[in-house]
């Protein structure tokens, strides 16, 4: 048989060929080849799950339950979400038809996107935003409309930006907060302010909420707690960030019965159902957690001050994120791009940081980087990040 004129790649669909590969994994690759590397690029919380957490995952093993659960979620998480909603939004979410329980709120904004995009359909996208947004988007056929939302005004997105990139082709908006990459938080004003234009022109939200436990100097306002907004957002939320549980991969959506259902069907037959032993360790996060997660904000408080001071006195302008655990210092000062600061930064201090260019066009000339190492290596990687810099303008002045 002759195989010689076989060429795989003829068989990849357009779309697949056209989609980049993600600037956050390429960079996080890179260091993980490389020895005495401070990683301060991917979003990993440095806890390890609470052992409660993990007991109850253990336990559930013991007791056999290693079997599928029911495609929208064990009854008992849907129940611990419905109620840790209510507690924390006042919105009420019907256990059997308004909540889906995914593998992580990566796999619930996929879901959700596929349920609700019809070819040519547009979906608004906020810069700097999360680099899988407009992907996921794009492999649904939609078309991605972005906004750059600008650091004279923190990072929020203003209304008046919205209305102007509104079509009758707009089906909906992402709006993610506390947001990545900039750790912005919308209050409620400025929510109800966004409210109002999406209520007028009859869009959804899809609110990624995954950073919603993690807010420092107030408290956190979901969309669906706006008057008339419930009904019109899909939430998507997750224990990934807030409950040190990335590796267990789950997450959840809640909205309207028609839209989480149509995500059901989805999910079934992508995915049929999130890992029964982590569903039961989400259980015990969301009966008993909040103390550790209270800790663990309190101690990502305390670096977020650090890495902040840290990059104004080195003149790298950087605001103070209200929420997440990130920074997104202007880097444009030292005369280098975005990736090439990174890539730099990297192979002079084995640093890893990600070029803000792969959040969104405009977001060239910043870096983001993640506090949540621990604080002596976050110390180390602020030194080497300042004897960098100090280079760059050394080399500068001969």
């Amino acid at each position: 048989m002759n195989t010689k004129d076989f060429d795989p790649k003829k068989f990849l669909a357009n779309h697949i060929q056209t989609i980049k590969p993600s600037g956050i994994r390429r960079f996080f690759d890179l260091a993980y080849q490389m020895n005495n590397v401070i990683s301060l690029g991917v979003g990993e919380p440095d806890y390890v799950t609470p052992l409660n957490f993990r007991e109850a995952s253990i336990l559930s093993l013991e007791k056999g339950y290693t079997a599928y659960s029911p495609n929208a979620g064990l009854i008992q998480l849907r129940k611990e979400i419905s109620d840790y909603l209510y507690n924390k939004f006042n919105a009420k979410y019907s256990i059997e038809n308004e909540i889906l329980v995914t593998v992580g709120s990566s796999e619930a904004l996929d879901i959700a996107i596929r349920t609700i995009v019809n070819p040519g359909d547009e979906i608004i996208v906020i810069e700097p935003s999360y680099v899988s947004y407009a992907p996921i988007i794009e492999l649904a056929g939609g078309k991605v409309v972005t906004i750059q939302a600008l650091a004279n005004f923190d990072f929020k997105l203003q209304p008046e930006q919205l209305e102007k990139v509104i079509t009758d082709k707009t089906k909906g908006i992402i709006i993610c907060s506390p947001n990545n990459p900039t750790g912005t938080v919308l209050n409620r004003r400025d929510l109800e302010k966004i409210a109002e234009v999406i209520v007028k022109n009859n869009l959804l939200v899809l609110s990624d909420e995954i950073y919603s436990e993690i807010t420092y100097d107030e408290s956190f306002t979901s969309m669906v707690s706006i008057p008339g907004m419930q009904e019109r957002t899909i939430l998507m939320n997750g224990f990934s960030k807030g409950f040190a549980m990335t590796g267990w991969r789950l997450g959840f959506a809640c909205g309207p019965s028609e839209i989480i259902q149509g995500m059901l069907k989805v999910h079934q037959y992508s995915i049929m159902c999130a890992p029964t032993m982590s569903q039961f360790a989400a259980i015990e996060a969301l009966k008993n957690g909040q103390e550790q997660v209270r800790k663990m904000v309190q101690s990502y408080n305390d670096r977020r001050h650090y890495i902040v001071n840290e990059f104004n006195e080195m003149g790298l302008s950087c605001h103070l994120p209200g929420g997440a655990f990130y920074v997104f210092p202007d880097i444009s000062s030292t005369g280098l791009s975005s990736e090439e600061f990174a890539e730099k930064l990297l192979i002079d201090e084995q640093v890893a940081v990600v070029p803000g260019s792969v959040f969104g066009k405009g977001d060239e000339g910043y870096i983001r980087c993640s506090y949540v190492t621990r604080f002596e290596l976050l110390q180390e990687a602020m030194q080497r990040i300042k004897r960098f810099i100090d280079n760059i303008y050394t080399t500068e002045k001969k």
